[in-house]
């Protein structure tokens, strides 16, 4: 019988890792929620963020095969910023970690948002329900 050595490193870490990074899963909500969006809509739909973080985080998110720059040579320059199938495979993950904060925040008495308010990200087949991420009503510490 032979044995596969055991795995060194966790298979999630790549991915989470890309997820921690500040504003990204703010940026991929919009982009869920919104569909193909030019920089200056996805800076209006997560406020706080600078130009310079949200250039970085979006260049990342391409590096990592996420977010697809399409870049058209007119005057101005139009630059829009969609995900690839491999962002739409996060729709489901970031639904369920979605459902989760809303069970923990309940659960530690923290408030929660309206189930009007919620934000289960639609398909953009359907287009259905475009609202602000649970994040998005928390207050700045």
């Amino acid at each position: 019988m032979t044995r596969t050595a055991p795995m060194t490193e966790c298979p999630m870490d790549w991915v989470l890792r890309i997820l921690m990074g500040p504003w990204t899963t703010y940026i991929l909500w919009v982009l869920l929620r919104s569909g193909p969006s030019r920089f200056g809509e996805i800076k209006r739909q997560v406020p706080g963020i600078s130009a310079k973080v949200l250039t970085e985080r979006l260049r990342m998110l391409e590096g990592a095969g996420i977010v697809d720059r399409r870049y058209e040579a007119t005057i101005p320059p139009r630059v829009t910023y969609s995900l690839t199938e491999r962002g739409e495979e996060l729709r489901l993950a970031l639904n369920q970690l979605n459902d989760l904060a809303r069970r923990w925040r309940a659960t530690d008495g923290k408030p929660v948002p309206e189930k009007e308010d919620e934000a289960h990200l639609p398909s953009p087949a359907n287009g259905a329900g475009a609202h602000a991420p649970l994040h998005a009503a928390e207050p700045a510490e």
